[in-house]
């Protein structure tokens, strides 16, 4: 009977259980109902949001891109940067689209900020470019070193002309290590400098870079003595 007993208390239960749930679900039908009408609402404001105001603010940013890459491209950075009264350039770009701008954006006012002799604004621009294409993720890297030796910070410099040449293996290479080199006989590290000479010329070769390397390894040579 005990067993008995158990199994009907438990059946009893589990039908407490359902009609509790049954009753919680009720009596709070509305509010349930009305928080599932308040997520959809949230998911059909941001995909508006996304086709109403992102998409077009993405397509503004692009338009205003075009004359500002063209002035880079003549070689008038000034113009690339802050514009001319007409176009916007890309620091006020960079401003007016913050969240829509295509990512190379950075690439291009880092350079410009370069060209210019701006060389924080030049690093603190080229830190924010980030891609999946190594070529000009390398670039950016490269030329947050090319600041860094303008403002006589060669060990940052390094550091960043290192990381330049590890991240991709292309001919590019050759002229990351040769700064790198360079940076090195700077500080008077000439045994380190010689090595990335020596490794120019063992792999790079071809290079506009190897083809006067002898010269820079017979320097480095020298200073050893």
């Amino acid at each position: 009977m005990a067993k008995k007993l158990n199994i009907v208390e438990s059946g009893e239960n589990v039908e407490k259980a359902l009609s509790a749930t049954e009753l919680f679900l009720q009596k709070n039908k509305k509010s349930i109902t009305l928080s599932l009408g308040a997520l959809a609402s949230i998911v059909l404001l941001f995909v508006a949001i996304q086709m109403l105001y992102r998409a077009p603010r993405k397509e503004e940013a692009l338009a205003q891109l075009y004359p500002a890459e063209e002035a880079f491209n003549s070689g008038n950075f000034q113009v690339a940067l802050e514009g001319d009264g007409n176009n916007l350039g890309f620091a006020q770009i960079i401003k007016e689209y913050p969240t829509t701008s295509p990512h190379s954006i950075y690439l291009y006012a880092g350079a410009s900020h370069l060209q210019l002799g701006n060389y924080q604004e030049a690093i603190d621009i080229l830190k924010k470019y980030k891609s999946k294409e190594p070529v000009l993720q390398a670039r950016a890297l490269a030329g947050i070193g090319d600041a860094y030796v303008a403002l006589s910070d060669y060990k940052s410099a390094l550091s960043y002309f290192h990381k330049a040449a590890s991240f991709s293996q292309n001919d590019y290479v050759a002229g990351y290590l040769m700064k790198a080199a360079i940076v090195h006989e700077e500080l008077k590290e000439y045994k380190s400098a010689l090595a990335l000479y020596k490794k120019i010329k063992e792999k790079y070769s071809k290079t506009v870079e190897g083809a006067d390397i002898d010269k820079y390894i017979a320097r480095a040579e020298m200073l050893l003595k």
